[in-house]
């Protein structure tokens, strides 16, 4: 390895983990906070056209997840792998997977965009929308699907950053492409009259200003790894590989996409201002959620890192920090959010009915807040260090095999209160799954780290 490499791994698997884990997490988490942001805004500009508008909002954020699953499942796939390789000062293998990683999210990325522009009508119905937000959920989707293939690619770029640990690297990228979106949010709506249609170009052209910053960062030498496509990998074990490892984040964005639009079928027996009142808490929890997201982010490359490396006794640190750490945002944020619900859902629009909506819902979500940090860093562990399946499994419990059945049941119970408390349920109950595969894992450390004690240390 060259200086810059060496002096690299050395900060990643000697610095003290409470002060290498915040300077990876705060850019994270500020990137997150502004991807959320400037989602959050087409929702609250977008709300001045309507409650059918603002529905359609969250109709179409179910087809932004089927991108960014598509995005985190090889961005999380090659990072997590990335992030161990490098660990382990295997930097040419890295650099195979960082561009076949990335030349696959262009491909599946068009491939998304020619399925849906060729169906966009019944996509949009199977999403969830009704005859009165159709209209607006075509305008808004056709420029989101145009943007497909840069927007997966970008999720790539950004996560290769990340696993490298030039967090901050990623948070320019990010950061900018939002600013720059939430000024055309309102120019292209309002000044240029393009309504719902202007949101999405907004966001279309901003995600294209972020995917170029982001690569620039590879172009210019300014990271660890290269992006040469004489690195391009012919065999298909490599990409099995990132597939495999980035399956828990296909299927917690690919389930978030389900789930979403489930809600809003299960919504839409309730009117428009029950698809509008949840899509704004969904816009809401995602900003939440994105500092937490952005904090487990930053631990991730730490415990992939150092797991490569055979420093266990770090894992255990990294996972004890964060962990704490998640608990004390979430309640926090949790009480915050519970005591301004009715003044945040008001930002939105002034339709009665859907503030009523989405304040309970805010609430019952805030409480299902502070059972989420054990459950996202127990994932984000095991897909860092590479035991895919329980990632995998624990990943699809929260969107998956609790929410779904959930959003079935709960609102033949209780109405409308039941599409409410579905998610908070299923928080809870993936919570309470996590325990046990926590308890095996730090069991399996304890051991390992005594093997080590007692005989020379070896990578695994």
């Amino acid at each position: 390895m060259n200086r810059s490499d060496t002096d690299q791994y050395q900060k990643m698997t000697s610095t003290p983990i409470s002060r290498l884990i915040i300077s990876l997490a705060v850019p994270t988490i500020t990137s997150m906070l502004i991807t959320a942001v400037y989602n959050m805004a087409d929702t609250y500009f977008v709300s001045h056209l309507g409650k059918s508008a603002t529905g359609a909002v969250g109709v179409v954020f179910s087809l932004m997840s089927i991108i960014q699953a598509i995005g985190f499942t090889l961005g999380m796939g090659s990072g997590s792998l990335i992030s161990r390789l490098l660990g382990q000062q295997k930097k040419e293998e890295a650099e195979r997977i960082a561009i076949s990683g990335f030349t696959a999210a262009l491909i599946f990325g068009l491939g998304i965009t020619v399925f849906g522009l060729l169906f966009l009508d019944p996509l949009m119905a199977l999403l969830g929308a009704t005859d009165t937000i159709l209209p607006y959920a075509r305008d808004y989707a056709s420029y989101i699907l145009y943007g497909a293939p840069v927007m997966a690619a970008s999720f790539v770029l950004n996560n290769l950053l990340r696993a490298e640990g030039h967090a901050t690297l990623s948070m320019f990228g990010i950061t900018t492409g939002g600013i720059l979106n939430m000024i055309l949010d309102p120019l292209f709506i309002f000044i240029f009259d393009l309504g719902i249609a202007g949101a999405a170009i907004a966001t279309l052209l901003s995600q294209c200003i972020s995917f170029v910053i982001l690569l620039s960062a590879f172009l210019l030498g300014k990271s660890v790894l290269r992006l040469s496509f004489r690195n391009l990998s012919s065999q298909a074990v490599h990409y099995l590989r990132i597939i495999q490892t980035g399956l828990p984040s296909f299927c917690r964005q690919g389930l978030a996409s389900i789930a979403t639009a489930a809600l809003n079928n299960a919504a839409g027996i309730y009117g428009d201002a029950a698809i509008a009142g949840m899509s704004v808490v969904g816009r809401v929890f995602m900003l939440i959620m994105s500092v937490l997201l952005g904090f487990g982010q930053g631990y991730q490359p730490v415990a992939g890192y150092n797991y490569g490396a055979g420093r266990f006794d770090r894992v255990r640190q990294a996972f004890s920090f964060t962990l704490k750490g998640g608990l004390l945002l979430m309640a926090l944020l949790a009480t915050s959010f519970w005591i301004a619900a009715p003044q945040v859902t008001a930002l939105f629009g002034d339709d009665p009915d859907m503030l009523a909506i989405a304040t309970f819902a805010m609430r019952a979500q805030c409480v299902g807040l502070l059972f989420q940090p054990l459950g996202t860093v127990a994932n984000m562990t095991f897909q860092s260090i590479g035991q895919t399946w329980k990632a995998t499994f624990l990943s699809a419990c929260r969107q998956g095999i609790y929410f779904l059945p959930l959003i079935m049941i709960l609102p033949h119970i209780w109405g409308l209160p039941g599409v409410e408390l579905t998610q908070p349920v299923s928080d809870i109950l993936t919570c309470i799954t996590c325990v046990p595969f926590l308890i095996v894992f730090f069991r399996s450390l304890s051991e390992r780290e005594a093997q080590q004690t007692d005989g020379p240390e070896r990578n695994p």
